[in-house]
């Protein structure tokens, strides 16, 4: 009997032990992080449950050192609702003072997620000097070129996921794949009207047209259009062999599913196409979603061997969440955070100037491939081998899967033509 109490002593003292660092974490000041996002949509849904996962299992394993003392991360989201049509950038900026001044966050971790709401708050950001972390949507090159040119007033300023020049880069390297190899010539562009897909749009014209691509036209849709069988009609009309669609918004479903119906007999490759990034894409189209490639912008948003970090993330997200990583911002977002814990811990400090430098002196590896930050625009410095750099992931949906087609270093498969194309 004694021994029986004393193994049983021994056990509770055990117990206490391996749970006394996590306890003495918790009962610490929390680090608080706003996250404003528009969380009625995927680029806002995915990126808080990407942070909010990564937060648990810091959490879990006994939180944040700063300078000697274990504190919990905790997340404070707000809906900026600037991926709505018709809210007014404004509503995005309350947003974020909120955060900021009645939240009292110590960084800003997501959005805000609209190009045009993103580059409002910067001046928001700089005047209260919050460190900010854009995980998350905003894809203007503008972004990172302000931090760059006035650093002193946005250097507390990240972008920790690619952006539109990049996505324009991997559109053009897989164009000129496809007509290496079924001499493919004609492209026809459709973009949401929004700053960034009209920006990309006018891009991608001016870049295919010096590489010698006949583009057969250009149609912008507003945020909230239903049809989209005029422009997929003159598509065809003007033999259009790819069709390439900048769309966040999920109405683009609707876009793919006339595609199909129509049997257009044009590749459609979105480098931004919200609606097919996520896995519930085929069910929704009834499979006429097959054969639509998309940008998710970074890996671990669809399987693949990018690092052994990626499907270790893919796994976990999915237990937690029911669900497989989502698209875009998804796991950006989860690497954020451990990206800030590393910063925070090596500055010891929630100083923002202190954070700023440890921040850009990030080199870890993560989920799509090794981290660092261009240290005087704050852009994550993306590559095609997740050895050097931060890898992209273009995708195909295949047989009811998303298949990573792009970039060869991650890919799973290769990129298929529906059959009414095939010559």
């Amino acid at each position: 009997m004694i021994k029986k109490n004393i193994k049983m002593l021994m056990i509770f003292f055990l117990a206490v032990i391996l749970i006394l660092p996590v306890s003495v974490a918790l009962a610490e000041k929390p680090i608080t992080i706003g996250a404003p996002l528009s969380t009625a949509y995927l680029y806002g849904w995915a990126a808080e449950r990407g942070m909010t996962l990564a937060i648990e299992e810091i959490n879990a394993a006994g939180g944040v050192n700063v300078g000697g003392k274990k504190r919990p991360f905790k997340v404070e989201v707000i809906d900026t609702r600037d991926l709505e049509p018709g809210v007014p950038v404004s509503e995005a900026l309350l947003a974020v003072e909120k955060l900021i001044l009645d939240k009292k966050v110590d960084f800003i971790v997501g959005g805000p997620v609209r190009s045009e709401a993103a580059l409002a708050a910067m001046p928001l950001l700089s005047k209260y000097k919050k460190v900010s972390i854009l995980t998350t949507g905003v894809l203007t090159p503008k972004y990172h070129a302000m931090v760059a040119k006035e650093y002193d007033k946005y250097k507390y300023m990240f972008r920790i996921h690619g952006e539109a020049k990049n996505l324009v880069g991997e559109m053009f390297a897989n164009f000129g794949a496809l007509k290496e190899k079924y001499g493919f010539n004609n492209l026809f562009i459709i973009a949401q009207d929004v700053s960034h897909a009209r920006g990309a749009a006018k891009i991608m014209n001016s870049v295919a047209t010096k590489k010698g691509w006949n583009v057969t036209g250009v149609e912008i849709y507003p945020t909230g259009a239903t049809d989209f069988s005029m422009g997929l009609l003159k598509a065809k009309d003007s033999k259009t062999e790819i069709i390439n669609i900048w769309m966040d918004m999920p109405e683009s479903a609707i876009l793919l599913k006339q595609w199909y119906d129509m049997k257009i007999p044009a590749l459609p490759f979105g480098s931004t196409l919200a609606a097919a990034e996520q896995p519930g894409f085929w069910k929704a189209t009834g499979g006429k979603g097959q054969y639509t490639l998309c940008n998710v912008v970074n890996a671990g948003n669809a399987p693949s061997d990018a690092t052994p970090w990626t499907m270790k993330f893919y796994n976990a997200y999915a237990k937690r969440w029911k669900v497989e990583p989502e698209g875009l911002g998804t796991s950006s977002s989860y690497m954020a955070i451990y990206v800030l814990r590393d910063a925070i811990e090596r500055a010891g400090s929630l100083d923002s100037d202190k954070v700023v430098a440890e921040l850009e002196k990030t080199d870890i590896m993560g989920v799509y491939g090794r981290l660092r930050f261009d240290p005087k625009s704050h852009q994550v410095i993306p590559a095609l081998d997740p050895e050097k750099g931060a890898v992209g992931s273009i995708l195909q949906w295949q047989d009811g899967k998303r298949v990573v087609v792009y970039p060869k270093s991650i890919a799973k498969g290769t990129i298929q033509l529906p059959p009414w194309m095939k010559k």
